[in-house]
């Protein structure tokens, strides 16, 4: 089960105000909870080495893991990272969005952020507050979820509250995260093999008819112990608490006759009479409201008293994609 913590925390709306504010602290060295339209960050000045070391200090982050880091504007990505004929491809297609890409980083991006490799992980977000934000503070802010370490990523700002109220003071409300899994990570540090990292809310295929190319997946979990190209590789991660185990298809009669404390969540609503262990992320099975409704009904039956949840893969490709990745990195935690 879910624990809140006392909160110190403050929700800010986000008038222009309270981004003026927050954009101070930010300046500052302070952290703040940003809304995006993957999902909430933890945001802190990404060229300020000690502010980026009290983002891992919060969340109980390794410092392998690196940061994703969160620019306005191409040009603004330009003063940190070594661009190549194929951002502008992309940038074209993709920005501001939900696709983060792995480029060579320039001096002034310190360690800390990229795990001590020489790349690191840059977007253009298009959530309108954070934007106003980004424009706002002129930094570039490195910000990955604003959850502790390995638990279901956050998609609102009560969901940031609930897990972080204790840790931070300053929380930008957005609304609820429109695609509710974290972006799609392409790795472009050879432009010869453009190779997708992690599967988000832009498809493989969606990128191959921008690039005109075939493009590369990594399968393969990354090891705990090295360092990362890029954040969420390993191979236990988004979890919640509660035991989840992760089935090709559920059925209603499955349900019914399982013990009354386990919960089977459907990715289409079930024909037939739900029964009071049954849930699901889409009437129509609509794999974008899947997504959606992915983390968010993950952290509501965690906070439950369920001995376990059993939930069905997405199924076809794109996004259903990240949709299973996100599902298997958080059944991995428990194998049954």
């Amino acid at each position: 089960m879910t624990q809140k913590t006392k909160s110190t925390a403050r929700i800010y709306p986000g008038t222009e105000k309270n981004i003026g504010f927050l954009a101070r602290i930010l300046k500052q060295g302070g952290l703040v909870a940003v809304p995006t339209e993957t999902v909430y960050g933890l945001a802190a000045d990404a060229l300020n080495a000690k502010a980026c070391r009290h983002i891992f200090e919060a969340k109980g982050r390794p410092t392998n893991d690196p940061l994703i880091v969160h620019v306005y504007s191409v040009s603004d990505l330009e003063k940190i990272a070594e661009t190549n004929p194929l951002v502008a491809k992309l940038a074209k297609a993709f920005w501001p969005g939900p696709l983060t890409l792995v480029l060579p980083k320039k001096p002034c991006v310190p360690a800390i952020v990229t795990s001590e490799l020489p790349s690191v992980a840059v977007r253009i977000p298009s959530h309108p507050t954070f934007r106003k934000l980004l424009k706002k503070s002129g930094l570039a802010l490195a910000a990955p979820s604003a959850n502790p370490f390995g638990y279901v990523s956050p998609t609102t700002s009560e969901h940031v509250l609930n897990n972080l109220g204790n840790k931070i003071r300053y929380i930008l409300e957005g609304g609820a995260s429109k695609v509710g899994v974290e972006s799609t990570i392409l790795d472009l540090r050879n432009i010869s093999k453009p190779t997708i990292l992690r599967p988000g809310g832009i498809t493989k295929k969606a990128i191959e008819l921008v690039l005109k190319k075939k493009i590369g997946r990594v399968l393969k979990k990354t090891s705990s112990h090295k360092n990362h190209v890029a954040p969420g590789l390993l191979t236990n991660h988004y979890s919640p608490h509660t035991p989840l185990i992760l089935k090709n298809r559920l059925t209603l009669s499955s349900a019914r006759t399982s013990s009354p404390n386990e919960a089977w969540l459907f990715i289409k609503k079930p024909k037939g009479k739900l029964t009071k262990n049954s849930f699901y992320l889409s009437k129509s099975g609509d794999l974008k409201e899947t997504a959606r409704h992915l983390f968010s009904k993950l952290r509501a039956l965690d906070s439950g008293t369920w001995s376990r949840i059993y939930v069905e893969k997405a199924p076809g490709n794109g996004l259903a994609l990240a949709i299973n990745d996100r599902l298997a990195r958080a059944a991995a935690k428990r194998s049954i």
